[in-house]
Parts: C-alpha cells; sequence; structure tokens
C-alpha cells in the first residue's frame, strides 16, 4: 500500500493491522458506552463514503459537520476527505447568520448535522445556500414529519451506499490510495475577532504532521484512551483526529455536553485535552467544594496542598526533594488527591494538555500540586503546533519549539514561525495570505519572548497589548487569566489605554460558586445582577483583585473594578466560539461602563442590548457599582 500521507490512508492501514479485534471509538448512548472496531469505523466510513458519491458529491468538494463530536462526525470527516474533499467543522451554537457564512463561504455542497436544533439553524436559511444538495442527519429525535427534500437521515446515506458500492465495488479504495498529502484536507475557520472569519486550508500532510508529533512525543499507543467533546471546528480536535489514527489510540465520545465531566470520570482517559477555560473550570470547581467541606477535610487538604506546592516548586527549579518531602507528597496524593483526581476523571491522565488561550501558571501549578502534569501547547490554525512542554513543565511559557517550527521575535516584539507544517493560505484570499506570510514567515499576531531555556513566552495578543497615559506598558490577558485562577470568577475583561491613568477591569463573577458561598453566609439574592452587586460579594471580588494585584507591579495594578450584571456571551458577539474576548467589540459595547471606571460616580445605570437564545432581542437597565482598590 501506499504511504500513510492522508487520513483515510491511515483508516484504511489500521483496519487492516487490527481488523475487528480492537476498539477504535466508543460512544456513550443512553448511559451505555458502544463500541466500535476498527472494521466498523472503516466500513461506516467506506458506506457513508459511496451515499456521498451517490447523492452527487464529486471529487475536491466540500461537506460542512454542524454538530457535536460523534461517530457520525468522524465517518463524515473521513468519506468526504477519502474523495480528495475539504471538511468544514462548525460550532454548535452557532446562530443561522453564521452558519450561512461557513456554509456560503467554503462553497459545501452537503451538510451533516447532528439534530432538530442544528436542522431548523439550516431551514431557516435554505434559500440562501444554494450550492447545498442535501442536508444529513443523525439524530431523529424531533425530526419525523419534517418533510423538506433536502433532508435524509444518515443512515439513509449508508443505505445508498451499501447499495451503490456493488456498481463499483472498489471505488473506495481506489480514491483513497490516489490521495496525497498534498491534498487539502480542512478548512478551519480563524474566530473572526477582527472582521469576518477566514478560512484555513490545511492539508493532510500538515494535520498528520503536527497531530503525529503530538502522539509520538507523549508515546501514544493503541492501549490509551481520549475522551473528545472538542468541536470539529477547533484545529486541536483535528490533530487528536490525526494523533489518534497514527498510533491507534481508542477515541470515546461523550452522551453531551452536559455529562463530559461525569463521562471522563468513567472513562479515566490517559490522554485528556482541556482548554484553559475547561482547567480553570475544573480549579474553581475543586476549590468551590473545599470551602463547603468538612473541617477535617479542608484541614487535609490545604495542608498536603501546601506540601504538594512545595514539591511542585521544587521540581520547576530543577531541584531534587529530600526523602522527608517525598514521602510527605506520597502521603498526599494516596490520603487526599487520589480520590479527588478520581472524582474528576484525571486519575489515569498520563498526557494532560492545554491550550487554545493563555491559562494562569497558577492553575498550572495547582495540578501539578495534585499530581496532574499540565502540558502547554501554543498553535494555531495556520500553524497547528509550534511548542509544547515535554518533560520540563515552566508555568507562564507555552515549552521549546517544535523541531519541525522554526521560532523568532521581530523587533516588534511579534512571534513568527516558519517550518514545513504551515498551511496553505487563506480559502478565497490571496490578499489575506499575502499579509501574513512574509518570506515564508506567518505573522502570529502574538507578543512575546524567549527565555534562557529556550521556552517561549506568548504575552497577549500584539494588538491587545496596552500603554497607559505615563507610558506603563501592561499585557491584558496576563493579568485576565491569573484573575481567572480564582474560584470567584467566571471571566474578565481589563481595561487601560494612553488615555487612561490607571488599570480597571469589567468581572463576570462565577454564578454557581458564589451562589454556593451567598447560601452558606444566608445571603438573600434574587438573579445573577442582584447577586454580583450585594456589598458582601463586591468584598469578596475585591478579596481576589488584592491578590492578583499583589503579583503585579505598582504602576500596573488594577484600581477600580466592576462585577458586569450579565455573562459574556458568545451569541452576542462578545467572545468567540471558542471563548476568547473580543477585545474591540467588547470595550466599544460597554464603553460606557469604562469610562464610568475612569470617572469619579460611584454608580452607573446601563442599559445594555441583550439577544435571547430564541433570538428575540431585548434591553436590560440596571444599576452597576463602581469599586475602588487600595
Amino acid at each position: 500500500m501506499n504511504k500513510a500521507d492522508t487520513l483515510p490512508k491511515l483508516l484504511k492501514k489500521n483496519f487492516e493491522t487490527y481488523g475487528d479485534r480492537q476498539i477504535a471509538l466508543s460512544v456513550k448512548d443512553y448511559g451505555i458506552w458502544r463500541p466500535y472496531s476498527w472494521k466498523d469505523y472503516y466500513e461506516k466510513t467506506k458506506y457513508f463514503f459511496m451515499g456521498l458519491l451517490r447523492l452527487g458529491l464529486e471529487q475536491g468538494d466540500t461537506l460542512c459537520v454542524l454538530g457535536e463530536t460523534k461517530p457520525e462526525a468522524y465517518f463524515a470527516e473521513l468519506a468526504v476527505q477519502a474523495m480528495r474533499g475539504k471538511l468544514v467543522g462548525i460550532f454548535t451554537d452557532c446562530l443561522p447568520e453564521e452558519v450561512k457564512y461557513f456554509v456560503r463561504h467554503s462553497d459545501a455542497k452537503i451538510v451533516v448535522a447532528h439534530d432538530q436544533e442544528q436542522v431548523d439553524k439550516l431551514l431557516h436559511i435554505e434559500d440562501e445556500i444554494p450550492l447545498v444538495k442535501k442536508i444529513v442527519y443523525w439524530e431523529e429525535k424531533g425530526l419525523w414529519n419534517y418533510e423538506s427534500e433536502l433532508l435524509i437521515r444518515f443512515e439513509e446515506v449508508m443505505d445508498l451506499g451499501r447499495r451503490y458500492e456493488k456498481s463499483d465495488p472498489g471505488c473506495f479504495e481506489r480514491m483513497i490510495d490516489e490521495g496525497s498529502g498534498e491534498d487539502l484536507a480542512l478548512i478551519c475557520y480563524t474566530s473572526g475577532t477582527t472582521g469576518d472569519p477566514k478560512g484555513v486550508m490545511i492539508s493532510h500532510k500538515t494535520i498528520i504532521g503536527t497531530g503525529g508529533a503530538w502522539a509520538r512525543m507523549g508515546n501514544w499507543t493503541n492501549h490509551d484512551h481520549y475522551v473528545s467533546f472538542l468541536p470539529l471546528a477547533w484545529i486541536t480536535e483535528q490533530m487528536m483526529i490525526a494523533g489518534g489514527l497514527v498510533s491507534g489510540t481508542v477515541i470515546n465520545f461523550t452522551e453531551s455536553i452536559e455529562t463530559v465531566q461525569e463521562d471522563i470520570r468513567e472513562t479515566g482517559p490517559t490522554i485528556l485535552f482541556w482548554g484553559s477555560r475547561n482547567w480553570e473550570s475544573v480549579n474553581r470547581l475543586i476549590q468551590a467544594k473545599m470551602t463547603d467541606a468538612t473541617f477535617i477535610n479542608r484541614f487535609l487538604f490545604n495542608t498536603f496542598l501546601k506540601i504538594g506546592y512545595r514539591v511542585a516548586d521544587m521540581d520547576l527549579e530543577g531541584k531534587t526533594p529530600s526523602a522527608l518531602w517525598r514521602l510527605l507528597n506520597t502521603l498526599g496524593q494516596l490520603l487526599v488527591f487520589r480520590d479527588l483526581r478520581d472524582r474528576v476523571g484525571l486519575l489515569k491522565a498520563r498526557n494532560a494538555y492545554t491550550g487554545g488561550a493563555p491559562i494562569s501558571p497558577d492553575v498550572v501549578r495547582f495540578f501539578k500540586a495534585i499530581g496532574v502534569n499540565i502540558r502547554v501547547a501554543y498553535g494555531m490554525s495556520e500553524f497547528p503546533l509550534i511548542s509544547v512542554h515535554r518533560d520540563e513543565v515552566n508555568p507562564g511559557t507555552v515549552g521549546p519549539p517544535l523541531p519541525h517550527a522554526t521560532v523568532k521575535i521581530a523587533d516588534s516584539g511579534e512571534i513568527l514561525v516558519k517550518g514545513e507544517f504551515l498551511f496553505s493560505g487563506y480559502y478565497k484570499n490571496e490578499a489575506a495570505t499575502a499579509e501574513k506570510v512574509k518570506d515564508g514567515w506567518y505573522k502570529t499576531g502574538d507578543f512575546g519572548h524567549i527565555t534562557e531555556k529556550g521556552h517561549l513566552v506568548v504575552m497577549d495578543r500584539l494588538d491587545d497589548l496596552r500603554t497607559l497615559s505615563d507610558g506603563t506598558k501592561f499585557a491584558p490577558q496576563y493579568i485576565e487569566s491569573r484573575l481567572r485562577f480564582s474560584p470567584y470568577i467566571k471571566d474578565a475583561l481589563v481595561t487601560g489605554g494612553e488615555d487612561r491613568n490607571f488599570v480597571g477591569a469589567v468581572v463576570n463573577i462565577d454564578l454557581d460558586n458564589v451562589g454556593r458561598w451567598a447560601e452558606k453566609k444566608k445571603i438573600a439574592y434574587t438573579t445573577f445582577t442582584d447577586l454580583s452587586q450585594k456589598p458582601e460579594v463586591v468584598a469578596l471580588i475585591r478579596k481576589e483583585f488584592e491578590r492578583v494585584n499583589s503579583l503585579l507591579p505598582d504602576d500596573s495594578r488594577v484600581r477600580k473594578f466592576v462585577n458586569l450584571h450579565k455573562e459574556f456571551d458568545p451569541d452576542e458577539a462578545e467572545l468567540t466560539r471558542t471563548r476568547k474576548i473580543k477585545r474591540e467589540f467588547m470595550e466599544s459595547r460597554y464603553a460606557d461602563l469604562i469610562d464610568a471606571i475612569y470617572g469619579d460616580a460611584d454608580e452607573i445605570t446601563i442599559e445594555a442590548p441583550v439577544t435571547y437564545r430564541d433570538g428575540r432581542k431585548g434591553v436590560i437597565k440596571t444599576p452597576i457599582k463602581v469599586n475602588k482598590l487600595s
């Protein structure tokens, strides 16, 4: 067989190696884990491929997947790639207008949708996506009486494929073998923080090269388990697909987004990738739970956590802990942290990763203290994997660059990268490609530096760095990530500029954790807005700012903050679909509130437009307190 230089070729290779003797995929349905062997994986992809041919999809065409990551999404992706076509993943929480943009811009001919909710979005815009031949859905609930000619069941497409195969039995294998590593495999769209999202074209060579490098670094094997819940639209999940195909790792799919934590605990994955927000959320959960624990449990946790920190810090400094410290740490792991890790599904996590957004060094240090070594990775759709921590984890950095990535720092402080796994350009946008790639160097737009040990440090987006009126420079993301280490702060927008003389902040409280805290303190409240403005809650959040300020230079400390009356919401364009802050938009939207931070008033009444999940629009009017810090 030809060299396995495409994802379908890797699938074929694993089918020939393992057949029905080993599990490739496993999905939880109605509380029961249902396995698929490599033979099942191969055959379902094959029949869906043949069904797509029968529906008129041609070599090189584009297929979109709009749904949670499930086996059907994998079958659809490998099927279209087997005909040398391209896959576009779309986030499930995208609004119909956003879905229309992705489908139209990518020239998609087929859209595979998860359920009724996603099908409804597509039918809402069906007159505006004329190239789409069929909408294929795999969850039938609620769709039995739909009569659109565009709709067809996933199983029905496979049935078409089984019949169509009889007329050309070797078609699937032949087209797989004709594929090349230079073929486009994916179009991954950027977050669109500064305009319309751009379609990043990624070849099989790039996705296999970066995903395979990740798998080899972590020594992934066919005995490892990975839990898949990241969206196909995110390049990280695509690298996990590639790494899994390279190594034969078992991929487990959660029942739903709501059951991710429970399903991770059930599977006990050895390979786990959580975005920084996931790690921060679990950290907040653990800390909040410990405040509700019994005295003896709190005492044991806090005592052994201090020991864990001490041993972790010595390890990070390259020092060898004494026999006594190692013994005490081992006791803490056995008596306290082993059960804790089990409760959050981290007991077997041999390879734990994060990426996609900056993570607080405090979070990395905390998990290391309880026995989980988080390796921070850095990359982007245009260059999927630039650096990652290996054996030496250095909080505050993203590890040393990988052999396939050459990194240098421009005079402006911008991180530049070049290498064989650079993207193939922006789809239908040569001007944007030429602007971002100069002499083979990709301009990441990130500001950073390289340490003496050769580790890359990413401080912030170059465009997001701020300078105060006195010339003080600061990185908002650095302060925001430190704030999110708090169990009571879910998100924050740090503000400042050349027309401002100090740093301010807009805060989202964590409703669950602050709510539990308020109930314990017997503080009555009615809504998120009411709770956020309680004097006791303001005092609670003030303590968290004082903690973070103690870590910052005096001239870049936060001097005033407000607790926002609502959560930041991607449906209102405040966050990207990967939960990154759209800073310019937010600063414009909350301009009056930010002006109040820099004014003399102690309170401001806000009228804010709100878009509800059903598409209705409204206005919220509420008083917000402006809070000072020493």
